[in-house]
């Protein structure tokens, strides 16, 4: 039974970072990379890290994606840059 679950989870963590590459939009990629740690802090603790498995989901799951994600909603996102620049067109025009 453990390791189904260990091979369950490793599977799940694999699909997600798979996601995080594929996916255009950053928030979702980042997101998806916050689950990953997360199964990979759930990893430690079922293999006996306890200390390990804390730290990841503090630093890997919490900081990070919380800086991740600030820094994207400081950015400008490239589907906005082209909508700003249609409207300016269409206002020289």
């Amino acid at each position: 039974m453990f390791i189904i679950l260990v091979f369950f989870l490793i599977i799940l963590m694999v699909g997600a970072a798979i996601y995080a590459i594929v996916q255009k939009d950053l928030l979702y990629a980042v997101i998806a990379t916050g689950v990953i740690s997360l199964i990979l802090s759930a990893l430690f603790l079922l293999l006996q890290a306890p200390d390990v498995a804390l730290t990841e989901a503090a630093i890997g799951v919490a900081l990070t994606t919380i800086i991740f994600i600030i820094t994207i909603r400081n950015t400008v996102r490239h589907e906005d840059d082209f909508k700003d620049r249609d409207d300016l067109k269409s206002a020289v025009k």
